[in-house]
């Protein structure tokens, strides 16, 4: 299987397939809710939806949505632009991808989901031994809710400490209501400038919901800081009663995912990314 029919699998499995921690999450969330209750039967909707989509090999969503590319450096002189444009092109004609890329100017439909804007391509670092292609697909309704903030925010009553940035993502949670088809996922960036502050937070949406960065004797107190953080915020997120799709209920998030990132003086930056329940992400070795 050459590179393209290889980009194309990926595409394939990523929209139709949930990945297995946020469907264990869901589940997980429709014991929690009460029978027969709005919350209750959107989860299990949810769920033969997710069900129904792997065993069909369609999309999990109509919106599947921005197609964010994370290729190991590595893989640059096999993986171009070019090559993912291809591989994308053909994903949308097998049925895998709506066509779902409009030209800001003209409103004209680019049926091949070819443009920048919908396809994103970043190189990194080698994070595994043998190189990796991951995918995120995020749609536009969770793109919509993603908020960023500077403090200190006189409106919100937060100052530049932790308590601050702690009422900036809870603010983002009540503001959102259920819109961008909660339960949702927050990815959270600390810190940094305004472009890197919404990179950053769009990465840890590829962090699993069960990760756990801190634990030992040699863990790093200020990845413990942030963990706690997450931790407290989905607790107190969930206490607000918004639920699944805001209809009520006890899960309003499915998981909270906090990065940092050093600062200058003037600027203290929050940026909260988004991401429904329908988390597509998935990696594959090349």
């Amino acid at each position: 299987m050459g590179v393209v029919e290889k980009i194309v699998e990926l595409v394939r499995q990523t929209s139709t397939s949930i990945p297995g921690d946020v469907e264990k999450a869901l589940k997980r969330a429709y014991a929690r809710e009460e029978k027969g209750s709005a919350a209750a039967t959107v989860l299990k909707t949810i769920l033969e939806n997710c069900a129904l989509a792997r065993r069909q090999s369609t999309p999990l969503c109509q919106d599947t949505g921005t197609l964010t590319f994370f290729v190991d450096w590595r893989l640059r002189r096999r993986v171009t632009l070019a090559t993912v444009r291809r591989a994308v092109a053909r994903a949308t004609e097998l049925g895998y991808l709506r066509k779902n890329c409009i030209d800001s100017v003209s409103g004209a439909s680019r049926d091949d989901n070819g443009a920048l804007g919908t396809i994103n391509l970043h190189y990194v670092d080698a994070v595994t031994e043998r190189p990796q292609i991951t995918l995120l697909m995020k749609g536009g309704g969770s793109e919509n809710m993603s908020r960023q903030y500077s403090l200190p925010d006189a409106a919100l009553g937060a100052g530049r400490d932790m308590a601050g940035v702690r009422k900036c993502i809870l603010h983002a949670v009540a503001e959102t209501q259920g819109y961008g088809c909660a339960p949702g996922i927050l990815g959270v960036c600390i810190g940094g400038d305004r472009a890197t502050g919404y990179e950053v937070a769009k990465a840890q949406l590829l962090r699993a919901l069960d990760e756990k960065p801190c634990g030992g004797s040699m863990a790093d107190p200020s990845l413990c800081e942030l963990s706690a953080m997450e931790r407290l915020v989905l607790r107190q997120a969930n206490s607000l009663g918004i639920g699944p799709m805001g209809l009520g209920g006890k899960t309003t998030l499915l998981g909270v995912k906090i990065a940092a990132r050093s600062r200058l003086p003037a600027s203290f930056f929050v940026t909260v990314a988004y991401m429904c329940w329908a988390a597509r992400r998935r990696s594959i070795e090349l």
